[in-house]
């Protein structure tokens, strides 16, 4: 489908007088416009965004019992275990709340499910183990745990004291632990629900410093850890794909910061096999793009214990060697990814009769379970259409990992296959399944009908919003430092979009990366040449290379610094012939 591209109004003498106001360029005032900040002060604050505006930790529903007890539990000298998710914000969070007890004289561990045999969430084998360990602990969850009804009920039976700190979607029942604490809990006043579970466990932390402290501020020691702590609750947010608005801005920009100059030895090893360890600052790309992928490898291929030991070890030889391993498992990561992709793409080209439907449902006994979910989304991507695919293995069931296009509600889609699934849990976006392999078939057609009766997607399903319409000359270095002031970009803050028309090829376009995946091209604009990347559409090359007449492209500026030089490159996201619009 063509995505249709959606200009916001651009009023001039307003956005002059905007620029007059806050002394920034037409160009940022038109962007900060478009992006519905209109009023001065508000446009200010929302540019000047400072550590302060942190909401106190003692608002969030739940946090006040939750550190009371944590606090009782470590003068109390009994052992504290936290109960972690294996992704990025779980092992994030679950390193932030883990330094926060230790640092307290808490004798304090974890416990991460391993992803391939105990799944998502809180599981009753090993609340029952933790249990027989030590009868007396206190469990707490991190990033899990809200839809764990039967296993906090397990957790009551046995007299083991429960908190649960969680951000995902709440369900018609809430568990019966000691402690909820969700941003989102019925009857919350909360300001900002967008958390995500590294966001809690953050907050939680800062609680428990609060109380280790007079009971309003943290000691001097804590406030220093609470410095270092904002990084991993960054990163956490970052790979959790939240909103990177209010609360969650905040932490991400002063987590950068953070990341630059308070990293922990692990974290400092973590930056060394990133290659960002050099670099002058940091972005949430950085962040998506380099720290995440190597953490979330641990835990995609069941080791996420180690991401845990690496974010908390004081040891430098440890850290580094944890740091390596981690960067090896990545490469095998894209290696598997990559290899999945194709046999998906295989798959899809050998069955013609798949393109009536809407949906595509894959399955293969030689996909790794940890992965398919990210391929789902690239196959997706490349077919235009919602996909699920299943992992098959040898008792006969498989898992599978779904992800949605142009706004497909995959979980209600999924739900109208409940007769032949074993399990399905998610969202409208994304979403898990287990099912019999006899059974694939039967979910495939039946997802498709109801998508050909439920899913009618239009150009604005798919549309791009686009801040201003620009000349490349106007993209200049000074032009996009001051439009990072937006920043930190990611889900629902996006780099600036702007559109050049009137453009044309200043050489051939190439391939480039592994796999041929990218694109890179040199495009020229009324005498200005630019750099333009396209991640992950090597295959715009060969129909680029044939526009004989200027066209229209959609790109967000960035800054890219390589052996001292810094310039400006673009990064596209759309192009289109010119009289397309």
């Amino acid at each position: 489908m063509t995505r249709k591209w959606t200009f916001h109004p651009h009023d001039l003498a307003a956005s002059r007088r905007l620029a007059g106001n806050l002394r920034i360029s037409p160009l940022l005032a038109q962007v900060l416009m478009a992006r519905g900040k209109n009023d001065a002060d508000e446009a200010r604050r929302f540019l000047d965004a400072k550590l302060t505006d942190l909401h106190d930790p003692t608002h969030l529903p739940g946090v006040e019992q939750a550190a009371d007890r944590i606090v009782r539990a470590v003068q109390q000298k009994r052992r504290v275990t936290i109960y972690g998710d294996y992704d990025v914000d779980g092992v994030t969070g679950t390193s932030i709340l883990w330094h926060c007890l230790q640092l307290s004289g808490a004798t304090v561990d974890y416990y991460i499910p391993c992803r391939m045999e105990e799944g998502y969430g809180l599981n009753q084998a090993a609340i029952r183990q933790l249990w027989e360990e030590d009868p007396q602990r206190l469990l707490i969850s991190v990033d899990c745990g809200i839809a764990s009804v039967e296993e906090a009920r397990l957790a009551q039976e046995l007299g083991l004291e429960l908190i649960i700190t969680d951000h995902h979607h709440i369900g018609t029942t809430l568990p019966s632990a000691s402690v909820l604490v969700h941003p989102r809990l019925p009857g919350s006043e909360y300001p900002f629900g967008e958390l995500c579970g590294a966001g809690v466990a953050f907050k939680v932390a800062w609680a428990i410093c609060q109380k280790m402290g007079d009971g309003k501020k943290a000691s001097p020691r804590m406030r220093e850890f609470l410095k270092q702590a904002v990084g991993l609750a960054a990163v956490g947010t970052v790979a959790d794909v939240v909103p990177l608005l209010e609360e969650n801005r905040v932490i991400v920009r002063y987590g950068l910061q953070s990341l630059r100059e308070n990293s922990s030895i692990g974290m400092k090893a973590l930056l060394k096999v990133s290659r960002l360890e050099e670099k002058k600052d940091f972005s949430a790309e950085d962040i998506a793009f380099g720290l995440a992928p190597r953490i979330n490898a641990a835990g995609r291929l069941g080791q996420a214990r180690l991401a845990v030991e690496l974010l908390t070890t004081e040891n430098p030889e440890r850290a580094l060697k944890l740091a390596e391993y981690l960067e090896q498992l990545n490469d095998n990561r894209k290696t598997v990814e990559r290899r999945i992709l194709r046999q998906a793409k295989e798959m899809v080209e050998a069955n013609p009769e798949w393109e009536q439907h809407k949906t595509l449902v894959l399955a293969h006994h030689e996909w790794h379970q940890g992965v398919i979910g990210v391929v789902a989304s690239r196959v997706s991507e490349a077919f235009g259409k919602p996909t699920v695919l299943i992992s098959l293995k040898e008792d006969g069931t498989g898992a599978g990992s779904g992800r949605s296009w142009a706004g497909f509600d995959l979980y209600h889609g999924l739900e109208s296959c409940r007769q032949h699934l074993i399990t399905f849990g998610g969202h409208k976006a994304a979403a898990g399944l287990k099912v019999q392999s006899t059974c694939v078939d039967l979910v495939r057609d039946t997802l498709a009908a109801w998508a050909h009766e439920h899913f009618h997607p239009t150009p604005s399903d798919t549309e791009l919003r686009i801040d201003a319409e620009v000349l490349m000359s106007e993209v200049n270095l000074r032009a996009v430092e001051e439009l990072d002031r937006l920043g930190p970009f990611g889900q629902h803050n996006p780099l600036p979009r702007f559109v050049c028309t009137h453009v044309e090829l200043a050489e051939p376009p190439k391939t480039m990366g592994e796999g041929n995946r990218h694109l890179s091209a040199r495009l020229r604009q009324h005498g200005t040449v630019m750099r333009a990347v396209a991640f992950g559409r090597g295959e715009w090359v060969e129909e680029l290379a044939k526009q004989t007449a200027p066209f229209s492209i959609c790109f967000a500026p960035t800054i890219n610094t390589f052996q001292g030089y810094t310039k400006v490159e673009m990064q596209l996201i759309d192009w289109k012939p010119a009289e397309v619009r």
